[in-house]
């Protein structure tokens, strides 16, 4: 519906605020009264006191601070509210915030009288029919949040119910709308748009601490180290939120109080002396708090304030060489042993937790065998100097090296390495009585198997290493797994006390080891091990076996294929395959086995008729290749079983059938001394 007339806004807004009090003590820190009356006159007049606050801390007021919500006005240190310039219309409400070292507290004047009394707004439209009611909608009223503004339907006046709180809400758009009295709408809706005035209400605060920045010492002075921002709730647009920066506290205060400056719009903290005095081996601490303070109202004396603590740290650079403490470092160490013999110490005036103190040595002349190493202890800084490869005091009983050390980063330009960077380091090597060596070692021989006992293997041979002490030295038997072996204490003449057997167990691929002792006449004595290796050659002292002893057939077969025999043989090619299989035919009936060649080492036994039920022993000859060559006859027991109905029976029955009866009694024997 288009309005016929349209309505006329005015909008008159304020602020309520809770009244507040303190119990009533002896002395309790702040406003002796927190809410104060103040009749608006028709013009507030520069420099005119308005009323007198009262504030203590209970301690004396020392370094007593002021702080007022509106720009216009200041109290002075005597308590009193006066305007800075004629003023003639104000809000509602002022804050006052007091503050010393020990207390600080709240005051609210709230300015009564005026215009501004009602808290109120009038909807006017001077066309309304008559009857007719006003109606208001929005967030605020009848949407969340709700009840906060209400009209008055016959008048038009809308009110505030409560305190508004622009930082919540800065705007409530609102509709108003003219019903009959039935809740017809008549005219409307037409927007309302209400804007809640911002009050200086919210202090700045530091939100992203820690704060901490970093600036190499040296730095030339207007370095920037680091922005320090503030955030300010209050509207962007007034000064309630324009910050103005300041640093209120230095700590330490060396080499000067004012070692850096803060951008008082930007944040921005910079560097504000001399390179030189940025020199962190010479500053008390190289770490510095700075208490900075964001102040609204653009810094003026009645802007709210916050602080927060930046640390600075001044970053080490490398500006100091190391140095030795020492020009020259003595050790001593016992040829043979290996490990640290000595630490060297440096100096560096640079910080501990860098490269530019963490050190780095080199042995740069004296270690031509490469028998000495250095490293950097992390804790110390100290050089490790340490024996890597056995020391010989009969090659050389003295070393001297030349070591230098630098830092892990590169110098500064204008520094560098100087004779203090080098140290001479002389080792002695001690003296030990050290153990006979074998030359060679290990010692090998190759023999034949079975020779005669008493035979001369060779004769060992080892030194004293310690040749400036005209040592003997004596010889005995350390490790002799068979017990095949002597050696004579004297000479080292090694010789057989049992026949060498190449298929023995002690016995591993050909070859046999024993170890012997070399015992000097030092005092205590040293003993030195030696090893012997022993190839034995093979000889045919083995004859052939075969596998299995054992088969079994039908008596009613149709293949009359028995077994598959195997040869094997201890000894080594040439001494056994290709083995000879045969069937010792003196003591087995002719027409009945037959032995077929298979390959070298394979051999297939059949019949050559059915035979009945029973056991029988086949008496099987192999001869193996050796020359001379050795031959074995084996019993192959043949069971001859009963196979009906998938059943097989092999239980002997009846004797044993062979060739002879002879035979057969021997077998018998044979048994019986199993």
């Amino acid at each position: 519906m288009q309005p016929r007339t349209p309505l006329v806004l005015c909008v008159l807004l304020s602020q309520v605020l809770l009244l507040t009090s303190a119990e009533d003590l002896d002395c309790t820190p702040g406003f002796q009264q927190k809410v104060l009356r103040i009749n608006q006159p028709a013009e507030f007049i520069e420099d005119q006191s308005i009323l007198n606050l009262t504030f203590s801390d209970c301690k004396g007021n020392d370094k007593l601070r002021y702080e007022v919500s509106s720009p216009h006005f200041k109290v002075n240190s005597d308590g009193s509210l006066v305007a800075l310039r004629n003023i003639t219309a104000v809000g509602r409400t002022l804050f006052v915030h007091a503050r010393t070292p020990h207390a600080e507290d709240m005051a609210e004047l709230v300015i009564v009288g005026g215009k501004d009394v009602q808290s109120s707004f009038q909807v006017v439209d001077s066309d309304r029919p008559e009857g007719s009611r006003f109606r208001l909608t929005g967030k605020g009223v009848d949407q969340e949040p709700k009840g906060i503004f209400r009209i008055n339907e016959n008048t038009g006046s809308v009110s505030v119910t409560r305190t508004l709180d622009r930082e919540v809400m800065a705007t409530y758009q609102l509709f108003v709308e003219t019903t009959d009295v039935n809740g017809k709408t008549l005219e409307g809706p037409v927007p309302l748009e209400i804007i809640v005035i911002d009050q200086n209400d919210n202090r700045p605060t530091f939100r992203e601490g820690p704060y901490v920045g970093h600036v190499m010492e040296g730095s030339p002075t207007g370095t920037t180290v680091m922005r320090m921002t503030a955030f300010d709730a209050d509207d962007p647009a007034t000064d309630n939120a324009l910050l103005r920066y300041n640093i209120r506290q230095q700590t330490p205060d060396k080499p000067s109080p004012n070692m850096f400056y803060i951008d008082p719009e930007k944040g921005d903290i910079v560097t504000v002396v001399s390179p030189a005095l940025l020199d962190r081996e010479t500053l008390e601490n190289p770490k510095y708090e700075l208490i900075i303070e964001a102040q609204d109202m653009a810094g003026l004396d009645v802007g709210l304030t916050g602080t927060a603590t930046a640390t600075i740290v001044i970053d080490d650079k490398n500006d100091h060489s190391p140095k030795f403490t020492k020009k020259e470092f003595q050790a001593t160490v016992e040829e043979g042993a290996v490990g640290v013999i000595v630490n060297l110490t440096v100096e560096d005036k640079d910080d501990p937790t860098t490269g530019a103190w963490r050190a780095a040595y080199t042995i740069i002349n004296g270690n031509p065998g490469q028998s000495f190493e250095i490293h950097t202890n992390p804790q110390t800084n100290e050089g490790m100097l340490s024996v890597v490869k056995p020391l010989d005091y009969e090659i050389s009983a003295f070393h001297t090296l030349l070591i230098k050390v630098e830092n892990e980063d590169p110098l500064v330009p204008d520094i560098s390495y100087g004779p203090s960077s080098t140290a001479t380091v002389h080792i002695t090597v001690r003296d030990v009585n050290e153990g006979p060596v074998f030359s060679p070692d290990p010692m090998m021989v190759t023999k034949r198997e079975n020779i005669s006992v008493g035979s001369v293997l060779l004769t060992a041979n080892a030194t004293d290493p310690d040749s400036l002490q005209h040592q003997t030295i004596r010889y005995s038997v350390y490790k002799d797994p068979a017990g095949w072996l002597n050696i004579n204490p004297i000479n080292g003449t090694v010789d057989t006390t049992a026949v060498l057997d190449r298929e023995s167990p002690f016995v591993h691929n050909s070859v046999y080891t024993a170890l012997f002792l070399a015992i000097d006449s030092g005092n205590p004595p040293a003993t030195g091990t030696g090893t012997l290796l022993i190839t034995l050659e093979d000889v045919n002292d083995n004859a052939p076996f075969i596998h299995p002893t054992v088969a079994e057939v039908c008596d009613d077969a149709k293949n009359l294929s028995v077994v598959i025999l195997e040869a094997s043989d201890k000894d080594l090619h040439p001494n056994t395959d290709p083995f000879k299989f045969e069937i010792h035919k003196p003591t087995v009936p002719d027409r009945v086995w037959k032995i077929s060649k298979i390959n070298n080492t394979h051999a297939l036994v059949s019949l050559l008729q059915n035979l009945n039920k029973a056991n029988y022993n086949l008496p099987i000859m192999v001869t193996d290749s050796g020359k001379p060559p050795m031959t074995n006859i084996t019993d192959l027991r043949v069971q001859v079983c009963s196979c009906k109905n998938s059943k097989v029976d092999c239980n002997a029955a009846g004797a044993l059938h062979v060739g002879l009866a002879s035979i057969l009694l021997l077998s018998l024997l044979s048994l019986a001394c199993l």
